[in-house]
């Protein structure tokens, strides 16, 4: 199959390299969407006030359980775009990319439909301080107005990692990042569309990145040009992305739903702790930064684990691993120096003590829960670092429905920590929430790997039959 610049195999060549030049541009981009999600919090803390910083920012577990389940289920399809790809599939390609696009835009119609009317509900699920509903339930209703901007971004963002291009979805994201921070001051600060506007910058820069992509892709690369017969509709091979995205899908949802415990609980100590909330969420943000590496590492793991998959090379799968959590240790180091050199400085960012009394008189307070939080969490970021090279490099190899079962270990014990240690240690307990479920789904994924390399029972080097490449691009029984 010939390939068009930008396109990368990454069937051949040392996985080190291959693994670390293919996540760089993905880590890149991963932070800069951390920046505009950030920018609007800052923006809106410096400019409104703490409460509505903390109004906006503790929609962050509803976010994640649609907007994350949304992007699960596109990551899945791209799987199977990157399974045919490594098996020099052209046919199968163009007919995965299609019936991607098709099942895209119906889910984020549905998905549209049934978030909007349940902001409200949502919120008052999770106990939401009065003090911060407004806010909350503003910025959250309009990011469900545009469920499908964030879609068709990452639908295409996805078809082009498949082949290996992780270097455009960057360049607009970059670009998406600066439009974001331009349309907040806009809409925040000339129109004073404030919180609302803050959202709204979001759904817009997302929706031009997404166009930018799909122009790029139809231009660069004509294997992602979907001819008129790859969008009829195919229920096989819609059954084959979904195989793919739902357990996706579901482990995003999984893990959000537990993170809303875990704000739910959080919510409950505001009154005896006053500060406490506001004092996660900016902690929240940083450590979303800090995160970063291993999410663009989750990434790559996908790619690089389907396309030798499709190509039959398992030998190559089980050395990709062993450098992914190599990488895990690295970015572990720079993780826990960036959370605890920096915490103090970068939550200052978000808490202007002049427009709320209440962050003034409890900004000691407020800085200490910081800290807490922050060293809590990079203490354990290696588990964290192993449920994203173990899981996406299972999702990579077509087992996306034994990883689910991860979500459920993850979500246990996550509620545990939040339900029952919170009553025992207070804000200790909603620190140790995330690394409990860190630990215990990084256990079952590491295991169910090993079993599942084992029963491929293919040694290192060794190529499967051209059945056997049909088979697993097809997506047929063994998947």
């Amino acid at each position: 199959m010939e390939q068009a610049k930008g396109m990368k195999d990454l069937t051949k060549g040392s996985p080190f390299k291959l693994i670390f030049f293919f996540a760089l541009p993905v880590f890149l981009g991963c932070v800069f969407q951390q920046l505009y999600n950030m920018a609007d919090t800052v923006i809106v803390g410096n400019t409104i006030g703490p409460e509505a910083f903390t109004g906006v920012g503790l929609t962050s577990s509803i976010v994640f359980l649609v907007i994350g389940s949304m992007n699960g289920l596109t990551s899945g399809f791209s799987v199977k775009v990157a399974q045919a790809f490594g098996a020099g599939n052209e046919d199968g390609v163009r007919r995965a990319v299609g019936m991607s696009y098709l099942l895209s835009a119906l889910v984020a119609a549905v998905v549209t439909a049934v978030a909007v009317p349940l902001t409200g509900v949502l919120l008052d699920l999770m106990n939401t301080p009065a003090a911060y509903y407004e806010y909350a339930y503003s910025y959250l209703f309009v990011i469900f107005c545009g469920i499908a901007a964030t879609a068709f971004y990452n639908v295409v963002a996805g078809m082009l990692r498949a082949v290996g291009d992780s270097r455009t979805p960057l360049f607009f994201l970059i670009l998406s990042a600066l439009l974001n921070v331009g349309l907040d001051f806009l809409f925040i600060l000339a129109f004073r569309m404030y919180y609302t506007g803050a959202a709204l910058a979001t759904v817009l820069s997302q929706l031009i990145s997404g166009v930018g992509c799909l122009i790029f892709a139809l231009r660069r690369y004509p294997l992602l040009r979907p001819r008129r017969a790859d969008f009829r509709w195919d229920l096989r091979l819609a059954g084959g992305h979904f195989a793919q995205g739902l357990p996706m899908a579901l482990q995003f949802s999984i893990t959000a739903i537990g993170c809303m415990v875990q704000q739910t609980a959080l919510n409950g100590l505001d009154a005896s702790l006053p500060g406490v909330v506001t004092a996660y969420t900016a902690a929240s943000k940083i450590d979303g930064v800090a995160t970063q590496t291993f999410v663009a590492l989750g990434t790559a793991m996908a790619t690089y684990a389907g396309q030798n998959y499709g190509a039959g090379e398992y030998g190559r799968i089980r050395k990709g691993v062993k450098v992914g959590m190599l990488y895990c240790l690295i970015s572990m180091g720079i993780g826990f120096v960036f959370d605890v050199a920096l915490c103090e400085p970068l939550m200052r960012l978000f808490l202007n003590t002049d427009l709320s009394s209440n962050v003034a008189a409890h900004y000691d307070q407020v800085i200490a829960y910081g800290r807490e939080y922050l060293l809590w969490q990079c203490s354990f970021y290696l588990f964290l670092g192993a449920i994203y090279v173990y899981r996406n490099t299972l999702q990579g190899i077509g087992k996306s429905f034994i990883t689910t079962f991860a979500g459920v270990t993850e979500l246990a014990a996550r509620v545990v920590a939040s339900l029952v240690f919170v009553r025992i240690w207070g804000f200790a307990g909603i620190c140790s929430s995330n690394p409990a479920a860190w630990v215990a789904a990084a256990v079952f994924l590491i295991i169910t790997y090993y079993v599942c390399m084992r029963r491929a029972g293919k040694p290192a080097g060794e190529r499967p039959t051209r059945l056997h490449r049909r088979v697993a691009v097809q997506g047929g029984r063994s998947s």
